[in-house]
């Protein structure tokens, strides 16, 4: 005699226990806690705290963009209303002047910035740098006027 096979439940059953009996587990993290931050992240954080520490000093930046774009592309500068650079350099950021309703704008290239450090702290640095750098430019002043810690550490 045929014993007919019981048809197939359309949705899988919930699973009570792992298969070791161990129990499910858990979160690894609380929710709040990012798991990873990728490197991508990490330096927009970077530039934000350098720029929330300008910030401080000089509040006219609260009108100003600051980007981050991952390389400069050579004659892209135009889009952004920049300059173009010299054969062989490569920048590590850009100012880019207010005009009719856009405002200024830096820019801030994260890999040739990460290229060009090896450590968070190096980065970090740098990165304060070359938004020391571009905001004494679009202030024209001194580095050293905008950050009277530029160049020391």
């Amino acid at each position: 005699m045929d014993n007919p096979v019981p048809p197939r439940p359309s949705e899988p059953r919930p699973r009570r226990r792992d298969r070791h009996g161990r129990g499910m587990r858990g979160p690894i993290a609380p929710p709040q806690v990012p798991l990873a931050v990728s490197r991508a992240e990490a330096f927009v954080d970077l530039v934000h705290d350098s720029v929330d520490r300008l910030e401080r000093r000089w509040p006219q930046l609260s009108d100003v963009e600051f980007l981050v774009r991952e390389v400069p592309v050579p004659g892209g500068a135009e889009e952004l209303g920049g300059h173009s650079w010299g054969e062989g350099t490569v920048p590590l950021g850009l100012m880019v002047a207010a005009r009719g309703d856009h405002p200024a704008r830096i820019v801030i290239y994260r890999r040739p910035v990460e290229i060009r450090t090896k450590t968070r702290d190096e980065r970090a640095l740098l990165v304060h740098e070359v938004v020391v750098e571009q905001v004494a430019e679009l202030l024209g002043l001194a580095p050293e006027s905008v950050d009277p810690r530029y160049g020391q550490d």
